[in-house]
């Protein structure tokens, strides 16, 4: 394997530790529910903190790793993920397993900031928008086999099984990571851990847009992530096998799309113009999600309109990271912590605000979608 397809293959792996530690146990849901006798909004609290924690990990992680370089708090941080994975595999009540989540998502944070941090350490310019393309893709395959493996794990095991297959897949990575992948920032780039690039940030109005647009979008599809196993199995009757399998076949169109996307720019269209058309496509996709759930129309439109919105979100994501980056180069690590921050914590508020009315409905995700797709558009069309 060349140096560039392990380097895509690792920092991929990393930057979809939040997409796999979130899908992987979603079939699983219902079930445990029942097992530790909780109700349904209680154990889609597993799933807001873990996105709350996510977020916060960050913006802690990014800047130290812009003092301290981005292999020591990538360690650690793959680390206390482990420990967290075990933790929640040996969760007794709903409480516990919250702990455990959080643990987990503090820990998955490091691989999910410093991911993009090492792109933009190495990449610029197209060639970085490629790159991060390409990531996108290893990212999308979470989706695809994630909820797979935790169907089949169903099948034979407990919902405990999972956690203890993701503290596997994490101590994996950690051998990677401490074999395989070297230090990006120098000790001469590095620069003292402090709230001067925060300030820097945001103030930038071109980097907030980017990156908001980019929470928005992410926003709408964690709705979709969050809401879907309840809605799809106990609302339209699906089995979690074949709940897994529309999960996953959501997930191979961030693949596809994003690797279209790859191709497309520099070459037919800008970043910009390749982002513009993404929301817009994701936005016509969460209204006929919307008209959908409202009007009870068959379950294969509503997942033609879901599959719409989930396929663009690697492009969208890809494009706007590499914008919103692009001027951020000596603080990569904070740049790429603050756009975390607000992806993860739009995305938790999304999911909260979908079940505040005590159940997860149809409709109920389809318009936080629909909102948080139109707001993604409205801020990137909003005056520079």
């Amino acid at each position: 394997m060349g140096r560039r397809a392990r380097l895509a293959l690792i920092l991929g792996s990393l930057s979809a530790f939040g997409a796999l530690t979130i899908d992987m146990y979603l079939p699983a849901m219902p079930g445990m529910a029942d097992e530790l006798r909780t109700s349904a909004p209680m154990v889609q609290l597993t799933l807001t903190v873990f996105v709350v924690g996510l977020a916060v990990g960050q913006v802690i992680v990014g800047p130290l790793s812009d003092a301290w370089g981005r292999r020591r708090p990538l360690l650690i941080g793959i680390a206390l993920y482990v420990a967290g994975s075990l933790w929640c595999a040996l969760a007794p009540t709903a409480g516990w397993l919250i702990g455990g989540r959080i643990m987990q998502s503090l820990g998955a944070a490091a691989g999910t900031v410093l991911a993009r941090a090492v792109v933009r350490d190495l990449f610029d310019g197209t060639a970085m928008t490629r790159f991060f393309s390409t990531l996108m893709v290893i990212n999308g395959v979470a989706p695809i086999v994630a909820p797979v493996i935790g169907g089949q794990l169903l099948t034979v095991a407990t919902w405990r099984a999972v956690f203890l297959v993701l503290a596997a897949v994490g101590a994996v990575l950690m051998l990677a990571v401490a074999v395989a992948l070297p230090e990006s920032l120098p000790a001469r780039d590095r620069a003292p851990a402090h709230g001067h690039a925060f300030r820097t940030l945001v103030t930038d109005r071109q980097y907030l847009r980017y990156v908001l647009a980019a929470a928005l979008m992410f926003a709408a599809v964690f709705a979709y992530i969050s809401g879907s196993s309840f809605v799809l199995q106990d609302t339209y009757g699906l089995t979690a096998q074949q709940f897994s399998l529309v999960f996953g076949l959501n997930g191979l169109g961030i693949v596809v799309f994003g690797q279209l996307g790859g191709l497309l720019v520099g070459r037919v269209t800008t970043e910009h113009t390749l982002l513009r058309i993404s929301l817009g496509v994701a936005t016509i996709g969460a209204a006929g999600v919307l008209a959908s759930a409202a009007l009870g129309l068959p379950l294969p439109l509503l997942l033609a309109c879901l599959f719409t919105v989930v396929s663009t979100l690697g492009v969208v994501l890809a494009n706007a990271t590499s914008l919103a980056l692009a001027g951020h180069g000596s603080a990569a690590g904070a740049a790429s912590s603050l756009q975390g921050l607000l992806q993860f914590l739009v995305g938790g508020l999304a999911a909260s605000a979908m079940s505040l009315p005590g159940q997860i409905t149809a409709t109920g995700m389809a318009i936080t979608m629909l909102v948080c797709a139109a707001a993604s558009l409205a801020v990137l069309h909003a005056r520079r």
